[in-house]
């Protein structure tokens, strides 16, 4: 099975080495893996150039965007950088973040799982970060949501839901769009990744309102909005955020933001999110 992968990096020297070592000792190797160096002034290129010497399927795209973290579209522009350097010959295209250590078996379990069930769309393990001298699971989502930061879609699943969007909400949209066009999507537990810089620690303050807007964006509706803000607020322990989810989503309808899905997706959405929501209050 050939798996391709790519890494979008802004500035991540102190990472990047660990997660290269541990993708070069997969029992499964990727047959190409692209670094995007995303406008780095650190040591990142230098770092990820030793690499490529020593493995030739690793190379590096060197990128100029702004140098603000702002997520969604920054990370999604500069994965595509690296995707078209890249050939067709691949069965599943992941999305990595820099600053992951996967186990060995990582790719060689996702390989059997894709192998063994032709309807499965989309595939990963767990992120798990430092505390206390201890790794625990970093419990941002539910188990069943991969996360933005281990992504790996089969081929035929990945151009059905029209790749993916440059947008916040790009790495829920594009489960929800997997269902809707009826692949399966699997988390394997048994997959421990170790986080090293737990998600959203260098974002911006002009991405708070991103939240509410990608809501928006996915047709949730106010509703689902509501509820949705009001969970993801009190896991993140913050009522200002729920401020802004809210803010974000009526600033959006207000400007009459594009959509990023269409009425019939948009509509299957609200139905399984809807399904979720009461499921979880039974």
């Amino acid at each position: 099975m050939n798996i391709y992968i790519i890494i979008p990096a802004h500035n991540e020297e102190a990472f990047i080495s660990k997660t290269l070592e541990s993708l070069a000792k997969q029992t499964l190797l990727p047959k190409k893996l692209v670094v995007v160096n995303d406008n780095s002034t650190d040591n990142t290129e230098a770092v990820v150039d030793g690499f490529s010497k020593m493995h030739p399927w690793i190379s590096q795209v060197i990128s100029k965007s702004s140098d603000q973290h702002l997520p969604g579209s920054k990370i999604i522009n500069a994965f595509y950088k690296g995707f078209e350097t890249l050939d067709d010959n691949y069965d599943v295209i992941c999305k990595f973040d820099a600053d992951l250590i996967f186990p060995d078996n990582y790719l060689e379990t996702l390989a059997n799982h894709y192998n063994k069930n032709p309807k499965l769309g989309m595939a990963s393990g767990f992120c798990y970060i430092e505390k206390d001298n201890q790794w625990i699971l970093e419990n941002l989502t539910n188990k069943d949501h991969i996360r933005g930061a281990l992504k790996a879609y089969r081929k035929t699943c990945f151009n059905q839901i029209g790749q993916l969007k440059p947008s916040m909400g790009w790495d829920t949209v594009d489960e929800l769009l997997a269902k809707f066009h009826g692949w399966d999507i699997l988390t394997d537990e048994s997959l421990h990744v170790k986080h090293l810089k737990p998600t959203g620690q260098s974002y911006n303050k002009a991405s708070k309102y991103l939240q509410g807007e990608a809501m928006y964006k996915m047709r949730y509706g106010f509703w689902i909005t509501l509820i949705s803000a009001i969970k993801l607020a009190s896991k993140k322990g913050s009522f200002r955020l729920f401020r802004y989810y809210m803010a974000g989503y009526f600033k959006a309808k207000s400007s009459k933001t594009e959509f990023l899905v269409s009425k019939d997706e948009g509509k299957f959405i609200r139905d399984l999110r809807w399904k979720g929501i009461k499921s979880k209050l039974h």
